[in-house]
Parts: C-alpha cells; sequence; structure tokens
C-alpha cells in the first residue's frame, strides 16, 4: 500500500465520524454530568485523564498492542487470547457489553470496506460465540488490514476514544467545540506516557481502577433519560 494510502487509512480509522458504534458511548460521563459532578471544562479534562491512565491505557491499550502484534505475525490465538483477557478484566457488565457492541459494529463497517482472511475469521468467531469481539482487538486486526503500524495504530484508537468523549462532553454542554479543542490540545501531553506504558505491559498484567467511573456507569441505566448507550 503506498505512503499517502496509509496517511489516509489513518485519518479515516482515527475519525470520529467512523462509524464504529463509539458515537454512542459516553464511558460513564453522561451519569457524571447529570448527577452535577462534572460541571466544566476542568472537570471533562480531569474525567479522560483518569480514564486513561486507569483504564484505558492500563487494559483498552494493552490488549490492542498484543493483539495488533499477534495480527502482524497472523497469530490468531493470541489475538483470542487478548480478547478474553481484556473480557476477563472488565469487570463492569455495561463495559463489557459497549465493548462487544463497537466491536463488532466495527468489524461489520471494517468487513463492508476491506477484504481480509484475518477479519473474515473473526467474523466467523464472533458468529460462534468463541470470542467476545472486543473493540480494542478489532480495532488492532484493522489497523493491521490496512498496513498501519503498532504505533499508528494505537494513536489512532487514543484520538478517536478522545475526540468521541469530547463531542459527548459537547452533546451534554459541558463544554462547547473551543473548549472541546483546548482539552484534546492540553491531553496531547499525558499520550506518550500512557502508549509507553501499555506498550511494556503483558496481557497478564492489565487492570483498571476508576471506581467512581465504574459506579455511574452501573447508574446510568437508572437515568430518567439517556443520550448514551453507557
Amino acid at each position: 500500500m503506498p505512503l499517502i494510502a496509509r496517511q489516509l487509512a489513518l485519518m479515516q480509522l482515527s475519525d470520529s465520524a467512523f462509524p464504529s458504534g463509539s458515537f454512542t458511548l459516553s464511558h460513564g460521563l453522561e451519569s457524571l454530568v447529570y448527577s452535577g459532578q462534572i460541571k466544566t471544562a476542568d472537570d471533562f479534562q480531569e474525567f479522560l485523564r483518569l480514564l486513561l491512565y486507569n483504564k484505558i491505557g492500563t487494559s483498552d491499550l494493552v490488549a490492542l498492542l498484543h493483539a495488533h502484534r499477534a495480527s502482524v505475525n497472523n497469530n490468531l490465538v493470541e489475538i483470542r487470547r487478548a480478547d478474553l483477557r481484556l473480557f476477563a478484566s472488565t469487570t463492569i457488565a455495561q463495559t463489557r457489553e459497549a465493548q462487544r457492541k463497537s466491536g463488532r459494529a466495527l468489524l461489520m463497517v471494517a468487513q463492508s470496506i476491506w477484504q481480509d482472511t484475518q477479519l473474515e475469521t473473526l467474523a466467523t468467531d464472533t458468529a460462534a460465540g468463541t470470542i467476545q469481539c472486543l473493540h480494542p482487538v478489532i480495532f488492532a486486526v484493522l489497523g493491521r488490514t490496512v498496513l498501519l503500524s503498532e504505533s499508528d495504530t494505537v494513536l489512532a484508537f487514543v484520538h478517536s476514544f478522545i475526540t468521541s468523549l469530547a463531542l459527548a462532553a459537547i452533546r451534554l454542554g459541558v463544554i462547547g467545540h473551543i473548549q472541546a479543542q483546548v482539552v484534546i490540545n492540553a491531553i496531547t501531553l499525558d499520550i506518550e506516557p500512557i502508549i509507553n506504558n501499555a506498550s511494556n505491559m503483558t496481557l497478564e498484567d492489565m487492570r483498571s481502577c476508576t471506581p467512581v467511573i465504574d459506579i455511574a456507569q452501573m447508574r446510568h441505566k437508572h437515568l430518567n433519560q439517556r443520550q448514551f448507550a453507557n
């Protein structure tokens, strides 16, 4: 694949408009906004940092990095293991279900655009119930499919995650469009250490510790009105 095609693929996957289903997720933000625990741009930035340092960077990115390496080596056993370990380390049912739904949506979209035997195998595994089809794992394989490097794949994932949550914060009235860009720019200083830490973790090291956010996600289904799935 020519360099420009890979660069365009990187932009396509990291675009918040890419239909992976992530736009339906707030990761507990909606519940925290309605309870009054997040009111300002500073609150939202701290929420983002907590998620990135204590969950995304220590579980999702670890699974993604291992799945991408396994995909490069055409090691489907390790891809399935990354999926299983991430599922096992995700203790909140709402989070597991969101990961499954967005992963399956991403896989469907990916197969509609790109032809790849690994994607086909994972679709068969999903239909058979032998894998959970979690979003970070499917994203990793898709990154390899379009010939993105490990670093570009993880950057695309992180950028998509951050921008999707920024759009959620805008929809919830916490921040405006300019404030969202200020937060996105500020959080870039945290990305390198988060990715470096994830790169040095094994699947067995995966963990998360975001109790307030976890409780918010569990309470989300009890909200009288909801814009998001979690």
